[in-house]
């Protein structure tokens, strides 16, 4: 694994935990850590022997959002455009975790705010600690969510909640997340990781194939008709039933024994 200033990268046997690293700001993003935490993200996407990823926080918080203390960098007018920083920089890292070929658990731990929060809901599976929350505080500062935080949040709290949650700038803590269905678990924060990374081994134990495509149809069928979900499935269940890690789960379950997963 690379060495990085701002991310920690570690590998736990097929699990890889990426940690943002910039505890003296609460995590929260500058230019270095979002160019680092894109290449941390390509490089764990791109091993195959790591079956599973969790997106964590060093240190107090999950990750306070942007740097608000960040020097904008100037463009060619002198004028700094966050629109090309959002859709060069951020969109990047979000669509790589979302569109990974593996699943990503979010652990959020303390604070995850702003943009933030956006990279905690575009992981597949999250588990929150009993006293982290998260927190939309963009109207604060006259500002509106980002990262796709207003695609997540109306998709899973409908229109009206999520509306509620932005414009009253709610810290939505752990145990209503949950409720929500923000998040899939709740953790003692002492045991956050430890639990997070137990379940991410537990999945990294099941047939790869099978992980892939199911976050691939899942991520179509948020979007598309029944009729298109059902072809786009037929697709996929046979990309899957096609394969030798299913004749290898049939075998298995035949000689009553644990299968090997190859990811093909």
């Amino acid at each position: 694994m690379s060495v990085y200033q701002t991310v920690i990268v570690e590998k736990h046997q097929a699990v890889a935990v990426v940690s943002l690293n910039r505890t003296d700001a609460l995590n929260s993003f500058d230019a270095e850590m979002r160019r680092e935490l894109l290449q941390a993200v390509l490089e764990v996407n791109q091993d195959d022997a790591i079956r599973a990823v969790v997106l964590t926080g060093a240190g107090r918080a999950f990750s306070a959002g942007a740097d608000l203390q960040e020097v904008p960098a100037g463009g060619a007018d002198g004028e700094f455009s966050v629109e090309d920083q959002l859709n060069g920089e951020y969109k990047p890292i979000l669509m790589a975790i979302a569109e990974a070929p593996k699943p990503w658990l979010s652990a959020v731990n303390g604070p995850c705010a702003g943009i933030g929060s956006a990279f905690a809901m575009a992981c597949d599976l999250t588990v929150m600690a009993d006293d982290a929350y998260l927190y939309q505080a963009f109207t604060a500062i006259s500002l509106v969510p980002d990262g796709g935080a207003t695609w997540h949040l109306v998709r899973t709290l409908g229109r009206k909640r999520a509306y509620e949650v932005i414009v009253t700038g709610e810290k939505i803590r752990a145990e209503k997340c949950l409720d929500w269905g923000l998040c899939n678990r709740v953790a003692p924060a002492a045991e956050l990781l430890p639990q997070t990374l137990a379940w991410a081994q537990e999945l990294a134990a099941k047939a790869p194939l099978a992980l892939r495509y199911a976050k691939e149809a899942l991520n179509g069928a948020i979007e598309n008709s029944v009729a298109d979900t059902i072809s786009d499935e037929a697709r996929l269940q046979h990309i899957c039933i096609s394969s030798s890690d299913s004749a290898e789960g049939v075998l298995a379950f035949r000689e009553k024994r644990e299968p090997v997963w190859q990811g093909r």
